[in-house]
């Protein structure tokens, strides 16, 4: 369904703001949240000082990861009605590891525009101050915080070759650091916190240093872990251990022996035959 974005029509505007410096907030999404008719917010406390350091005045309900699909007749009655409306998080773009995300989906389904805004996020200057990534990078977001779940979880992530953004909080990022080196043994990495404030810091070297870096560590963290570069060393891999590591990120053996003989610009009967020790 072709849709677009600027055609006078009732918007949902997805408005990043700032995650540190108030500078950062762009002057478009100013004009949007003087223009705009309603304003959901993640905490209202936490916008209403946004806005009123800008001398914005705005009608604002409380829109938070709990109550968010409490919400969704109200923001539609509001779009039926000729309303636009703003979604904020305290900080950063909305849905990104942020509430957001079922107002902008039930918006869409209703066929209402929904437009994002470019604008602060916290982790595109972390991949680029990390030195880790000029190219492809995953970003993840939030390990779960029980340990058996959150390896289950880095064991999906094991075989990806490119460098991988992950949020913590400070007082989980030892146990997340030793959980990582667990699964995927000692890579290179970064952690950046309080990004665009002033206490704002960079830290690079392995995991096993930044493991020693960490205790009493605050603030709003990054982490940025290097890819499995490991996987592309062909050379030095078997070939039945080739196949094994692509069927561990979800392939079917057909599909990962096919994909190896491609990678290795081999016969796929070479790759059959190891494989299965013929």
């Amino acid at each position: 369904m072709k849709q677009k974005s600027y055609d006078g029509s009732p918007t949902l505007y997805l408005v990043p703001t700032p995650i540190g410096n108030l500078e950062d907030i762009t002057i478009r999404a100013l004009n949007i949240l003087k223009e705009v008719d309603i304003i959901f917010a993640e905490d209202t406390r936490v916008t209403k000082q946004l806005l009123t350091h800008f001398n914005i005045n705005k009608k604002l309900i409380s829109s938070h990861l709990y109550n968010e699909e409490n919400n969704e007749n109200r923001e539609i009655n509001y779009l039926r009605e000729g309303k636009n409306i703003a979604v904020v998080s305290d900080r950063g773009t909305p849905v990104i590891s942020d509430p957001g995300y079922i107002l902008a989906k039930t918006a869409i389904e209703e066929g209402f525009n929904v437009v994002c805004l470019p604008g602060p996020t916290a982790v595109i200057p972390a991949i680029v101050m990390s030195g880790l990534a000029g190219g492809p990078f995953t970003f993840y977001g939030f390990l779960n915080s029980k340990e058996s779940k959150r390896e289950k979880e880095l064991e999906t992530l094991k075989n990806q070759t490119f460098p991988i953004a992950f949020y913590e909080a400070p007082h989980r990022i030892e146990k997340t650091i030793k959980s990582i080196i667990k699964v995927f043994g000692n890579r290179k990495a970064s952690i950046v916190r309080e990004i665009s404030k002033k206490f704002e810091e960079v830290i690079r070297g392995d995991l096993e240093y930044l493991l020693k870096e960490v205790p009493n560590i605050k603030g709003e963290l990054v982490l940025v872990v290097d890819g499995n570069h490991e996987i592309n060393n062909f050379e030095n891999l078997p070939i039945k251990k080739h196949v094994e590591l692509y069927i561990d990120d979800g392939l079917t053996p057909n599909e990962a022996i096919k994909k190896v003989a491609k990678e290795r610009n081999i016969p796929k009967s070479n790759v059959y035959n190891e494989y299965h020790g013929l």
